[in-house]
């Protein structure tokens, strides 16, 4: 039981900035053993998010308000990631888009798609509620530990080669829980659209990393969760 809780609170340390590394032991654990809790570290960090929807209700402030709330807890990790991940696709070679995603300023291809995230996040989430926000960080955070299992690293160093592909059967708790949380906290048509969606963006996702990388990086990832996350809202807003 220690060990899951330690797998829960390495999952947070690495998904958000919540000042949680203290009750970790001193020794470095693989990243690999937590894959499974993703999901719940998502749950959590959802429900925090969302607390000006649990305060106001839906709106175009409260949906602005918890976005925010969801950048700061997650220290902008996975729209960076989406920012690198598309400016990647400028390269001519696979050296020279990954040379693009380690450089630190930010293309057009990457500003356009953090507009059109932002855009699709907010004018879905003013029509939807806290639920809708939790389930859609749970299934994001999901894609990530699908593509960490589907894609072998780009690199021989970074955080997707340190992360290496996660034991099948953590991936398959990680995929069971996130469809099994969306269940419990949507209906289940909408569940089932918003499961859809992330899957389909995720596989879209490792189809073009595949074929402009040849992998997955750290950028791949986060770049995988924001664009799952924003799928499945998108479908519940859709949907509902």
């Amino acid at each position: 039981m220690r060990a899951r809780a330690q797998d829960l609170v390495l999952a947070l340390v690495f998904l958000s900035r919540l000042p949680l590394g203290r009750f970790l032991p001193p020794q470095v654990l693989p990243l690999g053993r937590a894959v499974w809790a993703f999901p719940l570290a998502g749950a959590i960090i959802g429900a925090i998010a969302a607390l000006p929807l649990w305060a106001f209700g839906p709106g175009l402030l409260p949906a602005a308000l918890a976005l925010a709330l969801l950048v700061w807890l997650t220290g902008a990790l996975h729209e960076d990631a989406l920012a690198d991940f598309a400016d990647a696709g400028g390269g001519r070679t696979r050296e020279d888009s990954l040379r693009i995603m380690r450089d630190s300023t930010i293309g057009a291809y990457g500003a356009s798609a953090l507009v059109a995230v932002y855009g699709l996040r907010l004018a879905a989430l003013a029509a939807l509620g806290p639920m809708a926000l939790i389930a859609s960080v749970v299934v994001g955070r999901a894609a990530a530990v699908g593509l960490m299992r589907a894609l072998p690293p780009a690199r021989t160093d970074g955080l997707g080669h340190d992360a290496g592909r996660p034991p099948a059967r953590g991936v398959t708790i990680a995929l069971a829980l996130a469809a099994l949380l969306a269940l419990v906290l949507l209906p289940p048509v909408p569940a089932l659209a918003a499961l859809a969606a992330a899957l389909v963006a995720a596989a879209l996702v490792a189809r073009r990393a595949r074929r402009i990388l040849g992998g997955q990086t750290g950028d791949v990832l986060g770049a995988g969760v924001i664009l799952a996350e924003t799928a499945a809202l998108v479908a519940l807003a859709l949907a509902g």
